[in-house]
């Protein structure tokens, strides 16, 4: 029991870590940005994100269990789950923290792939704790698009 809840529940760690980054940027620095007429509104970033950690770590304990814990067989699919997991953790702080939106763009390009690989890497293992992956990976491509709008809409001023 205490396994299922401990790992459903850590991707939320660095989510919430990540909106106390957010919280301020989003009231002062982000309203200044160019952003396209087709981002989703600031109220369903924390929704859809609660939904997508829950489910990649519920989806994260079904390969656990499969395989038998932390195994030699699941270095592979939970050790590129954890390297998604860090990816996804280091974005917030490099968009809203560091206000450095291409560096942004490129690692949320890193991130995708392997989210991807994540999931290739689980299909034979679990098919359902890969289609619990689906709707994130999803979100990632329209996170990625908006990524990529707003850095070239908002070029960044030179300070070096």
């Amino acid at each position: 029991m205490w396994t299922v809840l401990g790992m459903t529940t850590l991707p939320h760690v660095g989510g919430f870590l990540g909106g106390l980054i957010t919280r301020s940027e989003v009231k002062t620095w982000y309203p200044t940005l160019k952003k396209p007429s087709w981002r989703p509104p600031n109220a369903a970033f924390p929704v859809v994100w609660t939904c997508l950690y829950t489910g990649m770590g519920y989806g994260s304990y079904l390969v656990y269990k499969e395989l038998g814990g932390f195994t030699d067989d699941a270095v592979v699919p939970l050790g590129l789950y954890g390297l998604q997991l860090a990816l996804n953790w280091a974005w917030t702080p490099i968009f809203f923290g560091a206000h450095k939106l291409k560096w942004a763009f490129i690692e949320i390009i890193f991130l995708t792939g392997t989210v991807a690989a994540t999931m290739v890497s689980w299909y034979s293992i679990s098919r359902t704790a890969t289609l619990l992956m689906a709707p994130y990976l999803s979100w990632l491509c329209l996170a990625t698009s908006l990524n990529y709008r707003i850095w070239r809409d908002n070029p960044e001023k030179k300070d070096d």
